[in-house]
């Protein structure tokens, strides 16, 4: 006998992609006048709160398949908006560090990403939403903290 899947609406997965959503709409908004992409703003916030990475690192902290770590930081470099160098010792290893351009722009929305914070913690209620995240980190296999 084959078991009986969960409605729909009660489906993990397709919860998290509607709760994604629902969060990262104010987010695109924020970044629209920037060009810069969700992924890219992913990569400059977590240089901006752990400094120069080696690129398998900063995959890892920013949710990005080390490929597409690859193309955004090109990108980046060419906006100059990180740098990018080699390791003296291992020619193969790579680090990458965000310039004061990439800086002024985490800078320049740093309230307006804060007052999103707020909005979803007025949602949610700061118990739940922070009892959300460590619900969710429980799911994460490459948690950094």
């Amino acid at each position: 006998m084959t078991a009986k899947l969960p409605s729909t609406t009660r489906s993990l997965p397709i919860a998290l992609i509607r709760a994604r959503e629902g969060v990262m709409s104010p987010i695109r908004d924020m970044l629209a006048e920037t060009g810069i992409t969700e992924q890219q703003w992913r990569v400059l916030r977590v240089l901006a709160e752990y400094g120069q990475l080696d690129t398998k690192t900063l995959a890892d902290r920013s949710s990005l398949l080390f490929p597409s770590l690859t193309r955004i930081a090109a990108t980046l470099r060419e906006k100059g908006l990180i740098t990018q160098t080699r390791d003296n010792v291992d020619r193969r290893r790579q680090f990458i560090k965000i310039t004061p351009a990439g800086q002024k722009i985490i800078d320049d929305r740093a309230d307006q990403a804060a007052r999103i914070v707020e909005g979803f913690q007025a949602t949610l209620g700061i118990e739940d939403y922070e009892k959300l995240l460590d619900l969710l980190s429980r799911l994460d296999p490459v948690s950094p903290d």
